[in-house]
This record gives C-alpha cells, structure tokens and sequence, in this order.
C-alpha cells in the first residue's frame, strides 16, 4: 500500500529533518549549509508561487530558488505541482500490477533497441553507472554486481519509428490509458520548470520551448524485488549503482521504503533522499549540465536496500521498493550546446556540441546487456 498524500506544510519537515527546510525563506545559506555533511540539505521548494506569479519579478524569485538548488545540489524536492496525489496513487497501482505478471508474459515485451528505449528490462539485465566509465567498464561492473531491479520503458506514442509495447488490456486493465495520461501531465511540468530555468539564467521564459516539445521522454516503471541481504554484501552491489541522469530533467516519485541517496557533490559523501509524501524529487541531468556549461550539477546517486527484516540469526530480508521515473529530455535533434548566458571569455564552453539521440542512445547503449 502507498502513502503518498497531500503535502501538508513545511514546517513539519522543517523539524523532523532540518535539511528540507524551504528554499525561499533559507536559499542564503544553502551554499555554506551542503559544505558539511551535518548541515547538507536539499532544498524543498513549493512550485506554486511560480504558477500562481502576476509578475515577472514574483516568477523569478522561484526562479532563482530552483536554479540555486541545481547549482549547489543537484537536486531540489518539489511541491505545488499539478500531479495530484491520486493520479501519482493509480500510477503506482498499475505499475504494480504489471510487475505482478508472470515472467513469461513480461519477457514477450522485451526491451531490445536503445534508440527505441522501450519494453521489460529484467532483473540484472542493466547496470547504470558514470558518464566517465567506457562500454566495456560498465559490462565488467554489470557481471560482478547488476542493478537488482527491473523496469519498464515507455516512450512518446506518437513516434513516427519505435512503438511502446504493452501488455494486453485483460493483463493489466487500463495500464496504458493511465501510463499515457501520466506521461503527458509529467510532460507539463518538465516544461514549466524549464522556464523558471530559462528565467533564473537570464534568458527568455520561453528559450526552452521549441527545444523539448516533441515529447522524446523516457517513463519508467521501477520495481526493486525483495532480496536477501547477503546477495547485497559483495562490492559494488546496490539496487542501483552510483550514476547520474542522462536527459534534462528527472521527475521521481518515490513510494514510503525509500533508500535513494544523493552524493554531497563537495564531500563526495552519501546523503539519504527521505520520501517526502506530495513531492517531486527533481535532479538535473548530463545534458542540462552540459547545456548549462556544468553551472548545475549532474549529481551521482543511487538506491540503496531500507533496513530488512530478519528472517534467521544470519540473513534478512529487504522490503520490496517502487518508484516512478520520468526521464526528461530535449528533442532528440536538438543541438546541446553551451548557453550564452553561462559561457564568457574567462569561462568557454567545456563540451563540444553535440546531439540529444547521440549522447543518450550511447549512454543507453552502454548501460544495457
């Protein structure tokens, strides 16, 4: 059973956990506060002021909360949106139930071509990992220690080229409509930030606009199995491996076991990502670091097992997980190149230009066996 709700107010996150305090009212001392593991915060930020501004002053202000939280962290949880909570609670239920088929009938929708990016991923059969690794480093890092999870990959249904592939309607009833209707809600919100983005690095609102309006967003449906706490013991192993994002934008919603952690980008230390019930949590990806000309941060994280349940006087049991990843991207034509407004003559561009599909269906390429 889920628990995601509401979001109720800040201040009762403000004092179970002093490193969600909202960005607005404590935005001038997160720069000192994430230089100490102690004090290492990220900043929860309630998105509907920027919705609801009358001005362009009112919608900077967000603005610049949001693009702080990118610069020093990485990362920033999200409230205000417009996903409900029950939408967020069906999407869940349906993923659910798709993990819930037998084996058979999810290998028939088998993941096959990282271009296309759709379909089942099997347990063990990806490992994520750094932009920095090669294919042959992340195929040894997949042998000695796979992701123990597996997925399923929906892409835009318009796609002139790649279809989705989905379980038939009497398998999971309604599973498509709810995965459609979900993806085109996250879609809006993906643009939305990306305008406060555009806002708070002094470029036109609407700069992004034409720049990730075909939709070539990735959903994904993550189910992490139980698993015995010995298989969790060899080195490396985690349910998913330190790596960062590939896209613009990633939108998670995590169910209430948790076990994402984010690494403090100044002391390289692992920093618990709580679920906080009603939220996004929001991170910036390769390619909005390389747009950005590395002003935000591509942060490493990774899953790790919640505390588990003792099943003798040696071995423990971890809790199933879920969560719901929407991967966020440019157009897949886009060119990614330094912008203006963060490059200059002291500062040029650090990465040469290069291709949305170039640089995520190579990523992809790498990770999968």
């Amino acid at each position: 059973m889920l628990f995601l709700r509401p979001f109720i107010r800040h201040v009762v996150f403000r004092a179970a956990r002093p490193h969600f305090m909202t960005a607005s009212r404590y935005n001038s001392t997160l720069a000192k506060d994430v230089r100490s593991d102690s004090t290492f915060r990220i900043p929860l930020i309630d998105f509907a002021a920027y919705k609801q501004a009358t001005s362009l002053a009112e919608k900077r202000c967000i603005a610049d909360d949001i693009v702080n939280g990118f610069k020093e962290v990485g990362f920033v949880y999200l409230t205000g949106h417009v996903i409900e909570p029950e939408t967020v609670d069906r999407v869940f239920q349906k993923s659910a139930e798709f993990f819930q088929l037998p084996e058979e009938t999810k290998a028939r929708l088998a993941w096959d071509d990282p271009k296309a990016n759709r379909g089942y991923v099997q347990v063990g059969r990806e490992r994520v990992s750094t932009a920095s690794l090669d294919a042959a480093e992340i195929a040894a890092l997949r042998a000695k220690a796979p992701d123990t999870k597996e997925s399923m990959e929906i892409g835009r249904e318009n796609h002139p080229t790649f279809r989705n592939k989905w379980p038939q309607e009497t398998e999971v009833p309604e599973f498509k409509q709810t995965m459609l209707h979900f993806f085109q809600t996250c879609h809006e919100v993906h643009t939305m930030v990306m305008k406060s983005i555009a806002l708070g690095l002094d470029l036109p609102e609407d700069f992004f606009d034409n720049k990730i309006d075909r939709q070539d967003h990735n959903l994904r449906l993550l189910s992490y199995p139980p698993i015995r706490t010995s298989l969790l013991l060899g080195d490396g192993q985690a349910r998913a491996g330190s790596h960062t994002d590939y896209g613009t934008l990633t939108l998670l919603f995590q169910d209430s076991i948790g076990g994402l952690e984010v690494q403090n980008p100044h002391t390289e230390h692992y920093q618990p990502a709580s679920p906080i019930p009603g939220t996004i949590v929001v991170n910036a990806g390769d390619l909005l670091a390389r747009w950005s000309n590395n002003v935000f941060r591509s942060t490493l994280h990774r899953v790790v097992a919640p505390p588990a349940i003792k099943v003798n006087a040696t071995e423990g049991m971890t809790p199933a997980r879920q969560s719901i990843a929407f991967f966020c991207n440019p157009n897949f034509d886009a060119i990614i190149e330094s912008l203006p407004s963060c490059t200059s003559t002291s500062n040029p561009s650090k990465y040469p230009p290069i291709t949305t599909e170039q640089y995520i269906v190579g990523r992809l390429a790498a990770t999968y066996s």
